[in-house]
């Protein structure tokens, strides 16, 4: 055989050869994990997304929907003079603000239940006693049934019926994580430091996406 066609031959075998491998790579390249989405009405099988809100933050500012576009933040629901799993679960969301205070993706939006007592200057204490920088982590108040629909209908945190009246009582221990795209991509157990592990995990993940 002419030294030419060995030459060839070989050449041929190696293109086959990393053509086979590239096709390897890819086939057996594993796909990144992706959260689920939460909340599909069943009706017209659209996305369930955290609909238009106004509410009142620690500085007296107006903050609503817009202020979160294009970013991921976790919502939870609170009242600043709470003994028994407010202070836990507020400890647990400054851990998390903690691990991404400096990623202008990731924002953090509280809400009080009790807003006939936590006023601007209460929700400013609270807020500075954990290390919440207002740009970052909003605590908010405004109308007592407004707050609770939000509670009920955009993050899905209780399954409890009420119209934010006077005998009304949201109390839920339930931290809920928003995309981009303001869809629900997990509920997590704000008094769990495992489940707020989890938390810390899944927004790393979600930023992936």
């Amino acid at each position: 055989m002419k030294k030419s066609s060995v030459v060839l031959i070989i050449s041929l075998l190696f293109i086959i050869s990393a053509f086979i491998v590239s096709a390897y790579l890819l086939t057996s390249k594993k796909t990144v994990e992706t959260l689920p989405v939460y909340g599909e009405l069943m009706v017209d099988h659209s996305e369930h997304v955290i609909k238009k809100f106004k509410f009142i933050n620690q500085l007296g500012d107006t903050i609503t929907n817009r202020n979160f576009d294009g970013k991921i933040y976790v919502s939870d629901f609170f009242f600043a003079k709470c003994q028994g799993i407010c202070p836990i679960m507020t400890n647990q969301m400054e851990r998390v603000n903690s691990v991404y205070k400096d990623d202008n993706q990731i924002m953090f939006l509280s809400h009080t239940v009790k807003p006939e007592e936590d006023s601007v200057s209460a929700l400013l204490a609270y807020a500075n006693l954990h290390n919440a920088d207002p740009t970052k982590w909003h605590f908010v108040t405004g109308l007592k049934a407004d707050l609770y629909d939000m509670a009920r209908d955009a993050y899905l945190v209780t399954v409890s019926e009420g119209d934010g009246g006077p005998n009304d009582f949201v109390h839920t221990e339930m931290f809920t994580l928003i995309d981009t795209k303001k869809r629900i991509r997990g509920f997590y157990d704000g008094t769990d430091s495992i489940a707020v592990n989890k938390l810390i995990l899944d927004i790393a993940l979600l930023k992936q996406e």
